[in-house]
C-alpha cells in the first residue's frame, strides 16, 4: 500500500471518469459518526469524511424537536468518556443542550471540516479488483435531507425532483464505516387506519415537529404512547401550545418508571453540580460509575434469564401497577396494567405523562380509530387493549366521534430496517438486504460486520441496543472495535479484512438463541422484533459487550496481510514462542512465584531439596487433576540427582530428621484436584490424584489398589495397577478427597531408597524458588 493511499486526493482529475478518493468514508454525523470521527483524530488519523444527509449534525438530537424533548436518562451517562461535559445544567438536559454539547465536542477535536453536510450516501458498491468501495453521494437541496422519506417522494411527486436533489457524485474509498442511526425514518401514517387523505389539519411525525403550526384552542389527536410521545402531550396543554384537548390513542399500555431523581434535590443538583464537577477531580467520573452501575444491575434484576430475575421482576412490577394507580385516575387503571413482563417494551422514564392524565384536557383511550374525516375522527366500536375476548373487562368498547383539528404522529420509527435506505453491494454483486433475507433476518457479528463485504464496519449495527442502558456507551465499544480494525489498514498492514461466514452466523445463531430467553420475548408486540425475527436487543448485560469488544477474537476475522503486516505478524508470534519457551525452560518462572500454590515447609535440612523440569497448570475434565508434570524429589540419603534443578521441592511439614520426613504430614490444603508424580526419574512413578469419593471396597489402607478413571484419560495412568510409559513403572492410587486416610507402607523407590509415609491426611505440594 502506497503512502498516496492514506490521503484524500482527487484521481484522473480531469478526465470525466475523475472521482475523488477518501482513506476513511463515515455515514452518518450523529453520536456515533461523532464518536468516530473523535477518535480517529486522537489516534492521529485525519484523512476521513463524514456525510450526513440532514443539514446539521446530531442525528437524531438535530431531527427530534419536539415540545420537551430531553434525555431520559442521566446525561453524565449520555456523555462519551472521553470528552466528559462537566456542566451540565440538569440531570436530564433538554435536547437543545445534548446538541449543543456534540457540537462542542466535534470543534473540540476539530472534526467540523471533516463534516459535509446535506448529502446522502445512497449505494455502496465493492470493486473486487481495486479492493476499494464505491459510492454514490447524492447532493440534496439543503433542508431537504431533514424531511421522512415519505414527504420527500410527496415534494419529488409534486415539484419533480430537482425539488430534493442537486447532483450525483461517484467517490471511492478504502474503508466505509457505517454510522446511521437506528431512530432516523419515522414510521408512516399506520395503514390500518383510513381516510388519511381526507383530513384537513396538519398531520406530521413527532421526529419532524411543524413548529408554525398552531395549537392554541385546537383539538390534538396523538397516536401513540412512547418515549417520545410521554414527553410532549403533557405540554400541549400549556403555555405556549395551549391546546383546548388532547386525545392520545393507545395500542397498548408501556410500563412506565420514575425518572432518576437529582442527587440533593433539582434545584440544589443544578445549582452545585456543575461546579463540584468541575472543581472535585474524580467525582464526575465517579458519579458517572454510579449511573453505570446502576443500570447494570437492572440488567441483572429485569432482562437477564434467571430465577432470580424472575422474583426481582415480579416485585418491581407490582410496585410500578401500584405507583401508577397512585396516579391517575381510575378510569385509566385497567388500561395501563400491561399484561407483559416489564423490560419486554421499552420502558418509560417519565416525571410528567401520569400526573397529566388527571388534567381534563387530555383523554386516553385503547379504541381504534375507524375513521378520519376532514375535521373529525372516529373511535371504535372495539378495543385495542386489554383483549377484546376478555368480557371481564369494563374498558369502554363504544363508538366516538372526536373533533381534530391537528394530529401528531407518535409511533416510532423504522428501527428493523438497519441501514434503511442505503443499498450496499457487496462481493459478486450481492445486496447486503438480500443476504439478511436468505438468513432470517438483519444480523452482523458483533453488529459490526458481515462476511461478504471487506472492510465494511458499522457502528450500533443490528443487536448492539441492550434497552438497559446509555446506547452511547454502546456506541463507543463498537468505535473502539472499528479503530483497531481501521488502524490495521491504514497502518498497512493489511489491505482487507472481513469476518469469516462461519464466525457470523455462529454469532447470530448464539445471539438469537439467547434472545429467546430473555425479557425481549415475553409476549409483547414491541420495536426490537419482527416476524419473531429480534435484530435489536443485545441478549447480555453492557459489561459483557464491553469485554467483547476490547478484547476482539482475532480467529474469527480473514486479513489480507500486506508483507509489512507478514513480517509483523511473523515477529509476534516468533516472540511469543520465545515468550513461551523462556516461561517452560526457566525455573525461576511464573509457577516459582504464585503464592496459592504455597503451604508451610522447612528447608533446614538439606537432604530435602528437588526440581521440576517440566511442570505445567492444565484444565481437566471432572473433579481431577488441574496440575501435571513430572516432580523429581530426592528422597532422603539418596543421591544428588535433582542438583540440575532448582525451583520445586515437594517436603514434610518440619522435617528436621529422617523420622519426621516419614512421619510427616503432606498438606494439600484446599486443593482439590492436584496430580502428583512421585519419583527420582529412574525407578517407579506413584501418582496420586485426589477424588471427590473413593469406592467402598479401596477404602481401607489403600496399599497396592488399583484407582479408578475420572473422565479423562490421564497421560500417568489411567486407573490400572500398574502401566510402562517410556519403559518407566508407573503406579496410579487415587485418595479419597473426604477421608484421606489411606496408609502407604514401604513403597519402594529405588534400589535402597524408600518413600515411607505413615499416615497420609491431606497432599501438599510446593513450587518456590
Amino acid at each position: 500500500m502506497s503512502p498516496q493511499s492514506n490521503r484524500i486526493r482527487v484521481i484522473n482529475g480531469l478526465d470525466q471518469n475523475a472521482y475523488t478518493y477518501y482513506p476513511i468514508l463515515i455515514v452518518g454525523a450523529g453520536e456515533s459518526g461523532i464518536a468516530l470521527g473523535s477518535r480517529l483524530r486522537e489516534e492521529g488519523i485525519d484523512q476521513f469524511r463524514i456525510f450526513e444527509r440532514q443539514a446539521g449534525i446530531g442525528g437524531t438530537w438535530w431531527i427530534n424537536r419536539y415540545p420537551g424533548v430531553a434525555c431520559d436518562v442521566p446525561a453524565a451517562f449520555y456523555s462519551f468518556s472521553f470528552s466528559p461535559n462537566l456542566k451540565w445544567t440538569s440531570l436530564h438536559p433538554g435536547g437543545a443542550e445534548i446538541y449543543q454539547y456534540f457540537n462542542e465536542t466535534c470543534e473540540k477535536y476539530q472534526i467540523v471540516d471533516k463534516i459535509q453536510l446535506n448529502t446522502d450516501v445512497s449505494e455502496l458498491r465493492w470493486l473486487e479488483d481495486e479492493k476499494l468501495w464505491e459510492a454514490t453521494l447524492t447532493h440534496l437541496v439543503p433542508g431537504t435531507g431533514d424531511m421522512s422519506k415519505q414527504d420527500r417522494n410527496r415534494l419529488i411527486a409534486d415539484k419533480g425532483r430537482q425539488s430534493v436533489y442537486l447532483r450525483q457524485e461517484i467517490v471511492r474509498a478504502r474503508i466505509v464505516c457505517s454510522c446511521a442511526g437506528g431512530l432516523v425514518e419515522p414510521n408512516p401514517w399506520p395503514s390500518s387506519i383510513p381516510g388519511r387523505d381526507s383530513f384537513k389539519g396538519p398531520v406530521f411525525h413527532s421526529a419532524r415537529w411543524k413548529h408554525e403550526v398552531d395549537f392554541k384552542d385546537k383539538n390534538v389527536i396523538v397516536i401513540g404512547t412512547g418515549c417520545s410521545a410521554a414527553q410532549f402531550v403533557p405540554r400541549l396543554i400549556h403555555e405556549p401550545y395551549s391546546a383546548k384537548s388532547v386525545t392520545q390513542i393507545m395500542r397498548s399500555p408501556p410500563w412506565v418508571v420514575p425518572r432518576a431523581e437529582h442527587p440533593g434535590g433539582k434545584d440544589k443538583y443544578e445549582k452545585y453540580s456543575p461546579k463540584l464537577f468541575s472543581m472535585v477531580p474524580g467525582l464526575a467520573k465517579l458519579f458517572r460509575i454510579m449511573c453505570f452501575a446502576t443500570a447494570e444491575y437492572h440488567w441483572f434484576t429485569i432482562f437477564d434469564p434467571n430465577s432470580w430475575n424472575h422474583r426481582t421482576r415480579g416485585k418491581l412490577e407490582s410496585r410500578m401497577i401500584a405507583r401508577m394507580k397512585g396516579i391517575v385516575p381510575e378510569k385509566y387503571h385497567e388500561i395501563l396494567t400491561p399484561d407483559y413482563s416489564i423490560g419486554c417494551k421499552r420502558r418509560i422514564f417519565d416525571a410528567h405523562w401520569l400526573p397529566s392524565l388527571n388534567d381534563p384536557k387530555i383523554e386516553l383511550t385503547t379504541k381504534p380509530i375507524t375513521k378520519v374525516s376532514s375535521n373529525s375522527i372516529t373511535i371504535g366500536p372495539g378495543r385495542t387493549y386489554p383483549n377484546p375476548a376478555n368480557t371481564d373487562s369494563k374498558a369502554p368498547t363504544d363508538e366516538e366521534t372526536i373533533p381534530a383539528d391537528v394530529i401528531v404522529l407518535g409511533n416510532g420509527f423504522e428501527i428493523t430496517t438497519w441501514l434503511h435506505p442505503l443499498k450496499i453491494r457487496g462481493k459478486g454483486g450481492v445486496y447486503m438486504q438480500d443476504v439478511w433475507d436468505e438468513r432470517g433476518g438483519p444480523q452482523a457479528y458483533y453488529g459490526l460486520a458481515m462476511d461478504g463485504f471487506p472492510n465494511l464496519f458499522i457502528v450500533i449495527g443490528p443487536n448492539t441496543v441492550t434497552g438497559h442502558s446509555s446506547v452511547i456507551l454502546a456506541s463507543e465499544n463498537m468505535v473502539e472495535y472499528n479503530i483497531r480494525l481501521i488502524k490495521k489498514i491504514m497502518y498497512g498492514d493489511a489491505t482487507t479484512i472481513e469476518v469469516k461466514k462461519e464466525a457470523e452466523m455462529a454469532w447470530t445463531k448464539f445471539v438469537q438463541d439467547r434472545l429467546k430467553l430473555t425479557v425481549f420475548n415475553a409476549g409483547c408486540q414491541n420495536w426490537y422484533q419482527k416476524d419473531g425475527w429480534n435484530s435489536t436487543a443485545y441478549p447480555y448485560s453492557q459489561i459483557d459487550f464491553t469485554l467483547r469488544c476490547m478484547f476482539p477474537k482475532w480467529s474469527d476475522w480473514d486479513l489480507q496481510y500486506t508483507r509489512k503486516g507478514l513480517l509483523k505478524r511473523q515477529a509476534r508470534q516468533a516472540l511469543s514462542v520465545l515468550l513461551v519457551a523462556s516461561v517452560v525452560l526457566n525455573t525461576d518462572g511464573v509457577l516459582s512465584r504464585r503464592p496459592w500454590l504455597s503451604l508451610p515447609w522447612d528447608t533446614s535440612d538439606d537432604r530435602v531439596r528437588g526440581g521440576s523440569s517440566r511442570s505445567s497448570l492444565v484444565a481437566s475434565p471432572g473433579n481431577c487433576a488441574i496440575f501435571k508434570g513430572h516432580l523429581d524429589i530426592e528422597t532422603l540419603g539418596g543421591a544428588g540427582f535433582a542438583s540440575q534443578f532448582q525451583s520445586a521441592a515437594l517436603v514434610a511439614p518440619n522435617s528436621g530428621d529422617e523420622d519426621a520426613a516419614r512421619d510427616g504430614v503432606w498438606d494439600l490444603g484446599l486443593y482439590h484436584g492436584i496430580e502428583l508424580v512421585v519419583g527420582p526419574g529412574d525407578s517407579k512413578i506413584y501418582t496420586f490424584i485426589l477424588k471427590d469419593e473413593l469406592p467402598q471396597d479401596k477404602r481401607d489402607d489403600g496399599r497396592d489398589k488399583a484407582g479408578i478413571n475420572c473422565e479423562a484419560d490421564f497421560s500417568l495412568g489411567t486407573g490400572s495397577e500398574s502401566t510402562s510409559r517410556e519403559g518407566t513403572q508407573e503406579k496410579v492410587i487415587w485418595i479419597p478427597w473426604e477421608a484421606l486416610k489411606a496408609t502407604f507402607r514401604g513403597r519402594e523407590i529405588g534400589d535402597d531408597r524408600k518413600l515411607n509415609i505413615r499416615k497420609i491426611r491431606r497432599i501438599g505440594l510446593m513450587i518456590r524458588r
